[in-house]
């Protein structure tokens, strides 16, 4: 039946769930594999339904994963409401036809790099913190929230550090990762040479779930240190982060595998997915106070850090 023909996928993300990004989980699928597991049974082309919680006509995009060993067939995202529109129209006229016509392409591959900048440390130089978040979008939109929000955050710690007259006793790093989006080149780059530096990776967070407004830290690390790090909460809870518990850190920081800590920002994530990956992640999306709070938070978490260790 899929021989020759368009497949549509029209399972959208599940509004039940309150964890925005289990719900993105549930769906994504679609997206990233529709198109091999189409062409697989003879396919031509494959249509997605935007994996998003916003209601418009905004198509949201992506990562796709082919298999070498089946021929490459178009895949595009539509949006929400023209979704709806194909999936009442077929129910109607089953022998609906569809004409994609597209003009995407992937280009070579590109010489590109990670940029790192320190602030170093007073007292324990060689002990690093890293803040990060990656420096690539998509080009849809501007990739304000997905990860200019997190890029600027990262660099925000050092800066409040600085504007402040506070020299760390460790030193903090600010990497802006290269490639997350489709290879996460600059995360495998990095974390190769935090295996073979003499320095130390003391803990690492990462800024990639937009600017909006603070909840909490995930964390990677043994029993020992989530007390810790959770007896903090007092003086975090001056920019909104209410809770730390366990959690990945980050795709980016996830390859540091020598840091004795991986922290992931967690900031409120009912409108994330109204924005990701579409032409609606624009700067004027992004709400600067809650942004700033983000910056805050992790600037003391940063502080903390460097002041205690672990």
């Amino acid at each position: 039946r899929v021989k020759g023909k368009i497949v549509f996928f029209n399972r959208p993300m599940d509004p039940t769930l309150l964890n925005t990004f289990r719900a993105y989980g549930g769906a994504v699928d679609q997206r990233v594999f529709g198109a091999a597991r189409a062409a697989a049974y003879g396919a031509v082309g494959v249509i997605v339904r935007s994996v998003t919680t916003r209601y418009d006509n905004v198509p949201h995009t992506g990562v796709m994963i082919y298999n070498d060993s089946i021929p490459r067939i178009p895949a595009v995202a539509i949006g929400l409401q023209d979704a709806d529109w194909l999936s009442e129209k077929l129910k109607s006229e089953p022998e609906l036809q569809v004409r994609l016509r597209l003009a995407c392409r992937t280009l070579p591959d590109a010489q590109s790099y990670n940029v790192v900048g320190d602030l170093l440390g007073s007292e324990k130089p060689q002990e690093l913190i890293v803040v990060g978040g990656h420096i690539d979008s998509w080009d849809v939109g501007q990739g304000a929230h997905d990860d200019g929000a997190g890029c600027v955050q990262a660099m925000e710690v050092v800066d409040l550090f600085r504007r402040l007259n506070i020299r760390p006793k460790r030193t903090i790093r600010v990497v802006l990762f290269i490639n997350e989006e489709n290879g996460s080149r600059g995360s495998q780059a990095y974390g190769q040479y935090a295996d073979t530096t003499a320095l130390v990776h003391l803990a690492a967070i990462e800024s990639d779930r937009g600017g909006f407004t603070p909840r909490g830290f995930t964390l990677q690390a043994d029993s020992t240190v989530l007390t810790r790090v959770q007896a903090w909460l007092p003086y975090l809870r001056q920019a909104s982060i209410d809770w730390i518990r366990r959690g990945g850190g980050g795709p980016d920081i996830g390859r540091i595998k020598t840091a004795r800590a991986l922290f992931g920002y967690v900031p409120d994530s009912q409108r994330y997915f109204d924005v990701h990956h579409s032409a609606n992640d624009v700067f004027a999306a992004v709400h600067p106070r809650e942004f700033e709070l983000g910056s805050a938070a992790m600037a003391i978490l940063t502080y903390l850090l460097s002041e205690y260790g672990l």
